[in-house]
């Protein structure tokens, strides 16, 4: 009876409330923005609200679960994540040229959003069960837990989950004790080959020129990124429109319903990966500020969290939950911005989508979870 009410208790509690309230505004922004950019209050903006339910429930639920259990499942959801990712690779159903979905019979899933989650689940799971103890070996072992779900997301392909998989996972493996000195080459070496890529542009750009390691398309948004103007009515045209409706808001905006570029159906994708393009347009450069300020609040919130965890364990997986915020936050506005590639990651609580606001929720939870957990014998 007593173990019951105990965990009524922490259900009832599970709850970080400096966390909840950043949560419900930006969920409460992401709801008005959304209303403005389809037009009103139709069925995007109602399955909208309805995915934020269902988010909230899926975080309350991984609140309410300890991290000793959350631990305990941490490898078998891992394994059931990656034989999911196995069976899109054999039997996954194929849309738009991508092969992302798997029909079980009953449902129809895209497990590359599972990883997200799962991943640094392992990972964490692995560092704090060798801890005290870690070797080179355990680093190489968790860079192959890293690298099987990465390979099989980007051959669906889905460079921008496998980003996000690879950058939650990739935390967890230096909050895990990674020496920064290992990092340096692999840094080094990115720098030259994207300073490559912009000084030979005009080359490897052309058509029938094959980059090998991406596809046809991918490389088609590099080439754009580099320079929209090139197909400004075909890749390069949702960058160019995204530009021109931030540039459009000024400093205080255009009044909220009262985008042009938006609402006369220039910015493509206004509702999923370019919503920001929307909310600069109406809210202007201060608008955009104010939403850097709470995206950074609960960032620096999640990483106090992961600071103050009670096991290793906790300490890690929070840190790759609040650091998975920022990559989305980061490569969403790299990409509307014209800054980086096109590659379809959304931004947190404003993008439209229940898959994506599930992964977040879950996030959120684990967070609290982690947040609330106080060990028996302290």
């Amino acid at each position: 009876m007593r173990r019951a009410v105990n965990q009524g208790v922490r259900i009832l509690t599970a709850f970080d409330w400096p966390l909840l309230v950043l949560l419900v505004i930006m969920s409460l922004l992401g709801l008005t923005i959304m209303h403005s950019a389809v037009g009103g209050t139709d069925w995007r903006f109602a399955e909208q609200a309805r995915n934020f339910v269902i988010a909230f429930v899926a975080l309350w639920i991984a609140a309410a679960m300890p991290p000793p259990l959350l631990m305990r499942l941490s490898p078998y959801i891992y394994v059931i994540g990656v034989v999911l990712l196995l069976g899109v690779e054999f039997f996954g159903e194929t849309s738009k040229g991508a092969t992302r979905w798997l029909d079980l019979g009953f449902v129809r899933i895209q497990p590359s959003e599972m990883l997200k989650i799962s991943v640094p689940m392992m990972l964490a799971w692995y560092f704090h069960r060798n801890k005290g103890n870690l070797r080179i070996q355990d680093h190489l072992v968790a860079s192959l837990l890293l690298i099987v779900p990465f390979v099989l997301i980007v051959r669906q392909p889905d460079l921008g989950t496998a980003l996000l998989v690879f950058a939650s996972g990739f935390f967890v493996i230096y909050f895990g004790g990674l020496s920064f000195r290992l990092l340096v080459p692999p840094f080094l070496a990115g720098a030259i080959l994207i300073g490559g890529v912009i000084y030979y542009e005009d080359i490897i750009c052309q058509p029938g020129v094959d980059w090998v390691i991406l596809h046809e398309y991918q490389k088609h948004r590099v080439c754009t990124l580099l320079d929209p103007s090139v197909d400004p009515l075909g890749k390069g045209f949702h960058t160019i429109q995204s530009m021109i409706a931030i540039g459009s808001g000024g400093i205080y905006g255009k009044g909220y319903l009262k985008g042009t570029q938006a609402h006369l159906d220039f910015i493509p994708e206004r509702t999923t990966d370019f919503i920001f393009a929307v909310f600069a347009e109406e809210f202007g450069f201060y608008g955009g500020i104010m939403m850097l300020v709470l995206y950074g609040l609960l960032i620096m919130r999640g990483l106090h969290i992961a600071m103050q965890a009670r096991t290793q364990y906790g300490r890690l997986l929070a840190g790759a939950m609040a650091m998975m915020f920022f990559v989305y936050v980061f490569v969403n506005l790299g990409m509307v911005t014209g800054m980086l590639p096109v590659v379809g990651v959304p931004l947190p609580f404003m993008s439209y989508g229940g898959t994506a606001l599930m992964t977040l929720g879950v996030g959120g939870g684990i967070l609290m979870s982690i947040s609330r957990y106080r060990p028996i014998n302290q």
